[in-house]
């Protein structure tokens, strides 16, 4: 008889934004820049329109498409998030409604917006399928759902496997790069959509080496300081090992420097 121990949802929400507010997530989302930029080229909000960035951490979406003049709002679960969101935005003379809420239980009406931007984040919410009916729920029919999604292959494929594998994720937890595969997505969204378009685009992250790269992300990223924190010596100096061994892999400079290249996934999902 199995008696291995299951969490709910809610428990595995609470351990998640612990680890997501370890670090500083915004030294990392400042490689997401450049997502957030194609994403909202692809969507095109447009002057007046009510735009939401879900989990949206310290507000790259967001910030990007307050510069078309939308009415946005971002949303995560990470208070410290909200605050680096409320600051940045603050800083360059943005307006923009920054709220503390969970990507499973949107705090908005029915229809409330006309597009809905996510940039690797509400892809980790552990309730796959409450998440994605929010996003349906809150979006205006004829409205659209745009996400840049990490893909299982490619360097997020192998950077997230190497983390589970030093830390695994709760089995109930359905890992993020179903979001990264058409299946997942027609699974997660297709029976609220008149139409789904999928595409691969590619990012490239620059760091002054693989080495810096690798120093980024332990100082930095809370999954990979929570893992840290679990291992003995050994174990994380293999796991180091292992961070930078992907981020070399993926490594297009010849210099020294580091151009790492990242596909993902962009999806331009409509509402019925």
């Amino acid at each position: 008889m199995n008696h291995k121990k299951t969490l709910p949802f809610s428990e595995i929400t609470e351990k998640q934004k612990q680890t997501w507010s370890s670090g500083d997530f915004n030294q990392i989302a400042r490689q997401n820049w450049a997502m957030g930029e194609a994403l909202c080229n692809a969507a095109d909000p447009l002057p007046g329109q009510r735009v939401l960035d879900v989990a949206c951490g310290s507000g790259t979406a967001a910030l990007v498409a307050e510069r078309r003049y939308c009415e946005v709002t971002g949303v995560d679960y990470v208070p410290e998030l909200i605050d680096r969101a409320k600051l940045r935005a603050k800083a360059n003379g943005q307006k923009i409604n920054f709220l503390t809420g969970d990507a499973q239980d949107l705090p908005f009406d029915d229809n409330s917006f006309d597009i809905i931007l996510s940039v690797y984040g509400v892809q980790f919410a552990p309730d796959q399928e409450k998440a994605a009916n929010e996003m349906l729920r809150v979006c205006k029919p004829g409205g659209l759902i745009a996400l840049a999604s990490p893909l299982p292959e490619g360097w997020s494929g192998d950077f997230f496997a190497v983390h589970a594998k030093y830390n695994p994720p709760p089995p109930e937890v359905t890992s993020p790069l179903r979001w990264g595969t058409e299946k997942g997505v027609q699974q997660l969204l297709g029976r609220g959509c008149s139409s789904i378009e999928i595409s691969k685009q590619k990012v490239l992250q620059y760091y002054k080496s693989t080495d810096h790269a690798l120093e980024v992300f332990s100082r930095w990223f809370g999954p990979t300081i929570q893992a840290s924190q679990k291992l003995n010596d050994g174990e994380r100096k293999n796991l180091l090992q292992d961070i930078k061994t992907v981020f070399d892999r993926y490594n297009q400079a010849t210099d020294g420097r580091a151009i790492v290249e990242n596909i993902y996934l962009q999806i331009l999902a409509t509402k019925k």
